[in-house]
């Protein structure tokens, strides 16, 4: 099976946005209408979606979710959201939004109990773990903040837990389009041995740089910046996904 293209709509104020490794004041706008976008991407043939609502992941809970359901409604995207899912009020609000998969990142890391209770209640199909790490430690809150675990056995202990499918994102590579952490990505499928989907985000440019995840087994592949700055062409992804 071929890696999956999965573009990224991250939200601020409604507006589709990018950011350079995670700093807010990095913030760039590249579309008025996120509705639009998405269906630009359905007509590629994608059909996966990444939302962020950075908005909530500032302020520790769910913020842009008129957006989701404006998404949901109006595509066929199958929709993994995240940023700000703090509670099950939360997730229940996303859910019913319309999101098909929810993200938990720094849930899963400040509270690793009301996570797992997530995991049993709604199934590792709906519920994706977020491993997002500098130098390969975990960070939490929207990147603001650091912690002291260690990317692979964190991932580990959830996949152990049940989780089926992990974002592993690499802050420093993150809206540099200087490529992937081929490496990182590479040592955590040959670390972890139990069957899990691991979706690479961060740092892609190029088909390059996808036909490489592929060739190490990465399941889907988030891309954001390339395709806003066109380092990515859209009839690329067209012709891939064809």
């Amino acid at each position: 099976m071929k890696t999956v293209i999965i573009p990224a709509i991250d939200l601020i104020e409604g507006k589709c946005v990018r950011l350079t490794k995670g700093d807010y004041s990095s913030a760039k706008v590249y579309d008025n209408n996120p509705v639009d976008m998405a269906m630009r991407f359905e007509d590629l043939g994608v059909t996966h979606l990444h939302v962020v609502d950075l908005d909530g992941a500032r302020e520790k809970h769910i913020v842009n979710y008129k957006i989701l359901e404006q998404l949901a409604s109006k595509t066929s995207l199958q929709i993994d959201f995240g940023g700000g899912v703090q509670s099950s009020e939360d997730l229940k609000i996303a859910f019913e939004s319309g999101a098909h998969q929810v993200t938990g990142g720094s849930i899963a890391v400040k509270n690793p109990g009301l996570f797992e209770q997530w995991i049993r209640e709604y199934s590792s199909k709906r519920i994706i773990l977020g491993a997002d790490s500098h130098h390969e430690k975990i960070a939490v809150s929207g990147w603001q903040e650091a912690s002291e675990l260690s990317v692979e056995p964190f991932i580990r202990d959830y996949i152990e837990k049940g989780i089926q499918t992990v974002i592993a994102t690499d802050i420093a590579k993150d809206g540099m389009l200087q490529g992937p952490s081929i490496s990182l990505y590479k040592s955590l499928l040959q670390a972890i041995e139990q069957p899990w989907n691991l979706i690479a985000s961060g740092g892609v440019r190029s088909m390059q740089d996808i036909e490489a995840l592929n060739q190490i087994g990465c399941y889907g592949v988030i891309v954001g910046k390339a395709i806003y700055e066109e380092t990515l062409k859209l009839e690329e992804i067209k012709n891939y996904n064809a």
